[in-house]
Formats: C-alpha cells, sequence, structure tokens
C-alpha cells in the first residue's frame, strides 16, 4: 500500500502552509458557532504548524451556498471562534482567491493564522477546476490536507491543489486514518460491528462489506425492522423497506455473514408504541406478539443484554448509527446503555472501539460518552465509504 505522506516529514519553517480544513458548522440563531467540534479537531494541526514556524493559511467551505457568495455561509464568525480558541488574532479575507485572498497570504507573519472566505462562492471548487485549483496553490508554499471528512470529494481544495504544490496529511487526518485503517485492516478479534440507522438502502455497501469482516454483526435501528420482516416477522405498523427489492438485500447481506462463519445478532425482544413521539405509552414485546397498530421504535431488554455480551467478548468495535429511536425519550435506552456499556470496556483498555458517520456523534453524545471512545470520526460519508472500501480523492492525492 502506497505511503502516506505526513506533515511531520516537510520543513515547513518559514512557509506558507495551506491547510484544507472542515469548518462546516452550525450557526446558532445569534450568528455565532453552535458547535465548534471541527474547529477543535483542526486545533493540534495548527499548533504544530504555528510551532514550526510556518505562516498558515486555512481553506474551508461552510454550507452550500451554490457557487456564489452568500453572506449567510460567510466563515466570519469562525474566525471569531478560532481567535477565542487559539488565544491570537486571526487574519481574514473576503475572498479565497484573487487580490484580497493574495494580500492576506502575504501578511501571515511566522506562526501567525489567516482564514480565507468560503470556497463554495467559487463554483470552481466542486468542479474541481484546474484554473481555480491553481489560483488558491499560489497563494502557498506547502499544501496539508486536515479534512477526512471531504475527501471523499475530487474538490479543488482536496484534489486539484496537490496538482501545484507538494501535499502532506495533517494530524487530524492522519489519526482519523491510522484508527480505520486498524479496526478495518487489522483488528484485534473477536471484532464486532453495530450498524444502526433507518434504511438498509443507505448503507447496501457497509453492510456488505462488515458482514464480510466482523465476526458479529449487530444491527438495530429502523434497519433492523427489515432484516426481521425478511425473515417473516410481522412487525405491524413499524417503518420498513418492504419492497422485494430491500428485502432481496437483506437475504443476501446475511448470506454473506453465513458463508463467512460470522454471527449477524437482530433483535430477539423489541420496545413498541402505537404513537411516534416522546413518552409514548410502550412495552416491551417479544417478536410474535407485535400488534399490528404498534411500531417498533428500540431493541428491547433481552437484546441489549445480548449486545452487552457481544461486546464483554469483542476486543474491537465499530459502531455507526443509533439503535433506536434515540431523539425520543423513552426509546433511547438501547443506544444509550449499549453506548456507555462499550465505553466502559474502552476506558478499561479492554476494547478498541471506533465510532463514526450520520446520527452517530450526536448518538454518542446523547449518551454522554462521545469522550470515552478510542477514537469518533465526525466525518460522514467519506466514513462511510472508507467502511466500505472505497479509495477517498483527497486521500489518495497524499500517498506516495
Amino acid at each position: 500500500m502506497s505511503e502516506l505522506r505526513r506533515m511531520q516529514d516537510a520543513d515547513l519553517s518559514g512557509k506558507r502552509v495551506l491547510v484544507r480544513v472542515d469548518f462546516n458548522v452550525p450557526l446558532n440563531d445569534e450568528g455565532g458557532v453552535g458547535d465548534a467540534s471541527r474547529i477543535e479537531a483542526a486545533i493540534p494541526t495548527i499548533q504544530a504548524l504555528r510551532e514550526a514556524k510556518a505562516r498558515v493559511i486555512l481553506l474551508s467551505h461552510l454550507g452550500r451556498p451554490k457557487g456564489k457568495p452568500d453572506p449567510a455561509a460567510s466563515l466570519q464568525p469562525v474566525r471569531a471562534r478560532l481567535g477565542e480558541m487559539l488565544n491570537i488574532p486571526v487574519l481574514f479575507a473576503d475572498d479565497c482567491i484573487g487580490e484580497a485572498a493574495e494580500k492576506t497570504a502575504a501578511g501571515v507573519p511566522e506562526g501567525g493564522v489567516a482564514l480565507l472566505e468560503n470556497l463554495r462562492f467559487h463554483a470552481g471548487e466542486e468542479k474541481n477546476d484546474p484554473d481555480f485549483a491553481k489560483a488558491l496553490a499560489a497563494l502557498g508554499d506547502v499544501f496539508v490536507n486536515d479534512a477526512f471528512s471531504v475527501s471523499h470529494r475530487a474538490h479543488a481544495s482536496t484534489v486539484g491543489i496537490t496538482k501545484f504544490l507538494p501535499a502532506y496529511a495533517g494530524l487530524a487526518m492522519q489519526r482519523e486514518l491510522d484508527h480505520l485503517s486498524t479496526v478495518l485492516e487489522s483488528p484485534e478479534r473477536p471484532m464486532t460491528a453495530v450498524v444502526g440507522g433507518a434504511k438498509i438502502s443507505t448503507k447496501i455497501d457497509v453492510l456488505k462489506t462488515l458482514a464480510a469482516k466482523a465476526d458479529t454483526l449487530v444491527i438495530g435501528g429502523a434497519m433492523a425492522n427489515t432484516f426481521l420482516f425478511a425473515q417473516g416477522v410481522d412487525i405491524g405498523a413499524s417503518l420498513a423497506e418492504r419492497d422485494e427489492d430491500t428485502v432481496a438485500i437483506a437475504e443476501e447481506i446475511l448470506a454473506i455473514a453465513a458463508a463467512a462463519e460470522h454471527a449477524v445478532l437482530l433483535p430477539t425482544d423489541v420496545v413498541v408504541a402505537k404513537k411516534f413521539e416522546a413518552n409514548a405509552p410502550h412495552r416491551n414485546a417479544a417478536l410474535e406478539d407485535i400488534h399490528s397498530d404498534e411500531m417498533i421504535l428500540d431493541a428491547g431488554n433481552a437484546t441489549v443484554d445480548a449486545i452487552a455480551d457481544t461486546i464483554q467478548q469483542s476486543r474491537t468495535l465499530l459502531w455507526n448509527g443509533p439503535l433506536g429511536a434515540f431523539e425520543l425519550p423513552p426509546f433511547d435506552t438501547a443506544t444509550v446503555e449499549a453506548a456507555q456499556f462499550a465505553a466502559r470496556r474502552s476506558g478499561a483498555d479492554a476494547l478498541v472501539a471506533v465510532a463514526g458517520g450520520g446520527d452517530t456523534v450526536a448518538a454518542l453524545r446523547h449518551a454522554g460518552v462521545y469522550d470515552d471512545f478510542t477514537y469518533v470520526s465526525n466525518a460522514g460519508g467519506a466514513f462511510l465509504e472508507w467502511v466500505e472500501g472505497r479509495d477517498l480523492p483527497g486521500v489518495e492525492a497524499l500517498k506516495d
């Protein structure tokens, strides 16, 4: 496998270093940063570059401004929050190319930091336009990609720019790839994968890959309903994909696991309710006792115990997606209890627990264990594509 070029291997002193970060953060009603997790993830790389006496110039997108300037998608609020976190003034340019960007980039002192305006204010970013990439590259001497979460996109700031500058992986990118590679390519066994969420159709390749790789595949959330339906269980009014094609895919995934002599853990009991709302009247039901007007909203008590037993016996855990309707109490119980159990095992160094993708981060925060897993990826689509085994264009561009 080609080696990743890492920024520690480069001479960065005095150099203008363009860093692709993912500052696509939610903004609050006051126009400030609502959740700074993605900014926090980039801080180690920024500080390491500052200590190396580099001149740091940050590139990011925010939202979907459709290739033209949009004040609502300006990175100005991010600049303010970043300055507070670094405790230094952060320079800002109101464009990412052209005269304003050139002037700002030229004015960054050694150890200083600048943030350029939203990349997606230019259509050339998402089109991977060579002229736009060249204009970005002209602002720096070296390129560092620290945004794994956008590296499944072949954009100008992830791929095109690497044609014009020496390119390296930042510390957050390295951390992500090192953890995911360990879990997917050389896991300590037994390995368990927990996959939840609403639809099989959005995670077909993830499920097929993990059915072949994980010693036990735990399936939860509404997608478990589809598997139960495929096995002839009467799931009442539950959310499920009941079309023939998806049922056939569910059967194929079960067959892949069986051929590899791997286990698939589906709910053996469930929590049902007649209304999809918080604290709706509910009960724990056996699979053969689901009424036609009831919905499955969480895994049942016995199922949670079985999941905990599986995690107890595992050395590696990959987690993607909630086990039930975790946004609505008490249908968050299975997700919270299983995640807290995994976190305790991880904290005791008995388990390498890696999680990411979609609602996973929100679910782990809700369970209070976001900081207690071995590693939690904030990447969505990139995380899932990596699990599927796909090459990510932004990562491939950083390899020898």
